[in-house]
């Protein structure tokens, strides 16, 4: 069987351990800044449907891809820290687990390959960008998730890495949008 990209086998059927990298045309500094609003991502992430604040390090999200099934967390700031490039937080709820993100510089993306969304310019294909690493451990603990973790672990899967594509596609644009206005 086939796995989709960025998830990864783990013991119990109702975990999930992810990991996804998003090429993208801008300098480390807007990426860590665009992800760090999290209240923001509604705007350009078609899947996260709703960020409310609860106080300044924590709030609540609802998420709802493909299938047809809502999630909905409360997430607490673990680590911000934009010299690292590190974003992580905790989450409760629907998923327990956590979430972290990775903000690197590269040079020359794509090593003489076109890279999918990538243009030239000061950021594009030949100036380099910044390549964001998301990694994840959750499990899952809304009830029609265990209930059918095993038959449809592979569907969870998959409408994970569609979210997932989805929010590069949509933070790609905003970022475009941003570096043309500058």
């Amino acid at each position: 069987m086939r796995r989709h990209p960025g998830a990864l086998v783990t013991k119990a059927w109702h975990q999930y351990r992810f990991h996804n990298v998003w090429l993208l045309p801008a300098p480390p500094s807007a990426v860590y800044a665009e992800l760090a609003r999290a209240a923001d991502y509604p705007a350009w992430w078609p899947q996260v449907r709703e960020v409310r604040a609860v106080d300044e390090g924590s709030g609540t999200a609802r998420f709802r891809s493909y299938l047809p099934y809502d999630l909905e967390v409360t997430a607490r700031a673990v680590r911000q820290d934009p010299e690292a490039g590190v974003l992580e937080i905790a989450m409760s709820g629907d998923l327990v687990g956590w979430a972290r993100w990775t903000i690197t510089s590269v040079s020359g993306m794509g090593g003489g390959r076109r890279v999918r969304g990538m243009r030239g310019g000061p950021y594009g294909a030949e100036g380099g960008g910044t390549r964001a690493e998301f990694d994840q451990w959750v499990e899952a603990r809304k009830p029609l998730l265990r209930l059918f973790a095993l038959p449809c672990r592979p569907l969870f899967t998959a409408n994970h890495a569609l979210m997932m594509r989805a929010g590069c596609r949509g933070l790609r644009k905003r970022l475009r949008r941003g570096l043309d206005e500058a």
